[in-house]
């Protein structure tokens, strides 16, 4: 295995990356960057919406400022895809601008009531530097005004945005945004494009058949959660169909390891050397992989919905299985 630093997690990480602030339709704009956690924007008749806000209300405040740039609408609505602090910390920033709801599958609510304030602090100490200004973060957890089951319509003036829970996978909550007129679908984590799946709340045996459920939408562009905005029919099918893969092939390795009755830490070394072939080069591939096949032995044993993690369990399974 050529993990080449065995600081915890992404700690090591501390190499800015490059914005991208690209135009997808009349109504649609991706906010990208290099394999960090992307974020949409949905501009309609009379205001803007946000999917997913960033991890502090400073690194919101970039988002903000690339959206003057293109409207002066109010910020009516945040949408958070799922429940993980790097994506919904930085909402505080969207009330100065207008923010009047904040939108999620009744599914996020509970996983926040249930494990928000472990998961802030796990993430935290996991990724540095996607909390640049933690401190700017108000006290408590950022908690939905609206929520909703399976399914949502909001008419932002004539522009339909449907709200879409097409099934479990990278959490029990992930929740979609389609745009039926434009064929742009923003995704969340469910998608990912060059960068690995975070798969430690995942269900990975419902995953390939919420992605085939994303597929029958036929989006002609898509912004997932990591990597480039994919503008292409084609490009859309081949992030779908990498993530398809990568979760599908994960989860394969690790249950016929548990099946032989090896133990987690033999699983995941083999299943780490079989993976890095092909998904190596990805981003966060090395950070990711602890986490999705801890998650992944969990739920192919005893475990059919992911465990809590905190800071402590963070660091005690790194060292498990890191050999730290």
């Amino acid at each position: 295995m050529s993990t080449t630093s065995k600081t915890f997690a992404s700690q090591a990480d501390l190499e800015e990356k490059q914005i991208s602030f690209d135009k997808l339709s009349e109504h649609a704009y991706a906010y990208t960057a290099e394999g960090d956690p992307n974020t949409g924007i949905v501009i309609g008749d009379d205001a803007v919406m946000v999917i997913d806000t960033q991890a502090t209300p400073l690194m919101a405040q970039d988002v903000i400022r690339r959206i003057r740039e293109v409207t002066d609408k109010p910020i009516k609505y945040v949408l958070l895809s799922h429940y993980h602090a790097v994506r919904v910390l930085g909402a505080s920033a969207y009330k100065a601008e207008g923010c009047e709801q904040i939108i999620a599958s009744q599914d996020t609510y509970d996983l926040i009531v249930e494990r928000g304030e472990q998961d802030k602090a796990s993430e935290i100490g996991r990724f540095p530097r996607l909390f640049r200004n933690v401190e700017t973060v108000p006290a408590g957890m950022t908690w939905p005004t609206i929520t909703f089951n399976r399914k949502m319509t909001l008419w932002m003036g004539s522009l339909e945005v449907q709200i879409l829970q097409l099934g479990r996978g990278h959490t029990k909550g992930d929740t979609v945004v389609w745009l039926p007129k434009d064929r742009v679908l923003f995704s969340g984590d469910l998608v990912e494009f060059d960068a690995t799946p975070y798969a430690g709340d995942a269900y990975f045996q419902d995953w390939p058949q919420t992605l085939d459920n994303i597929a029958a939408l036929q989006p002609a562009k898509l912004v997932p959660g990591r990597g480039k905005a994919l503008q292409t029919p084609e490009d859309v099918a081949a992030g779908l169909a990498g993530t398809r893969a990568f979760v599908s092939e994960l989860y394969a390795n690790v249950k016929a390891g548990a099946a032989r009755g090896d133990d987690l830490k033999t699983v995941y070394k083999a299943t780490f050397a079989e993976l890095e072939k092909k998904y190596g080069k990805w981003v966060i591939f090395a950070h990711c992989m602890p986490f999705d096949v801890t998650r992944a032995y969990d739920e192919a044993t005893q475990f059919p919905d992911p465990r809590i993690w905190t800071a402590e369990r963070d660091v005690a399974m790194w060292r498990a299985l890191e050999d730290v």
